[in-house]
């Protein structure tokens, strides 16, 4: 199975919600409220996008992550390679120095690239808005076992 990694996964549930508004400025407490993704889970992908060119840091006490670009601009392969690393199917095709005993005579050798590459062309095509399209429903903030949203925890939107 292929299969991307929970963090990965997380990582375009986190960059969906800031599309959600343009402009957004979000704290990984205000994603945690909005995902239901625990805080230091949120707080690490959101260190992690900011060091590309996805979001930005802002700091100060009204502080946060906002998007970069908007949603339309940014392709789930660039938060898959953020997150992830390269997208590929098998060592032989991720360039990768890992030796492969019967490298010189494999038939499937050509083939694995074509997979390969098709699969990053379609993460390529869809953009983090394609996503979002399907997911535009009303707030509803995650509230965990005995806490309360309060007034500051909120994001206006």
């Amino acid at each position: 199975m292929i299969k991307l990694s929970k963090m990965t996964d997380y990582g375009v549930v986190i960059m969906s919600e800031m599309a959600r508004i343009e402009g957004r400025i979000l704290t990984a407490p205000d994603l945690s409220l909005y995902t239901g993704l625990k805080v230091p889970t949120a707080a690490k992908i959101l260190r992690a996008l900011a060091k590309s060119s996805l979001l930005t840091s802002i700091r100060g006490a009204h502080g946060g992550y906002r998007l970069d670009r908007r949603p339309d601009q940014i392709s789930i392969a660039e938060i898959v390679r953020v997150l992830e690393g390269p997208v590929a199917v098998t060592s032989c095709v991720d360039e990768s120095h890992d030796d492969c005993s019967v490298e010189t005579c494999c038939p499937m050798r050509g083939g694995w690239e074509k997979i390969n590459r098709a699969i990053n062309t379609a993460m390529e095509e869809v953009t983090l808005a394609d996503m979002c399209q399907d997911s535009q429903k009303p707030f509803t903030p995650m509230v965990g076992a005995g806490s309360e949203p309060t007034a500051t925890n909120l994001v206006s939107e």
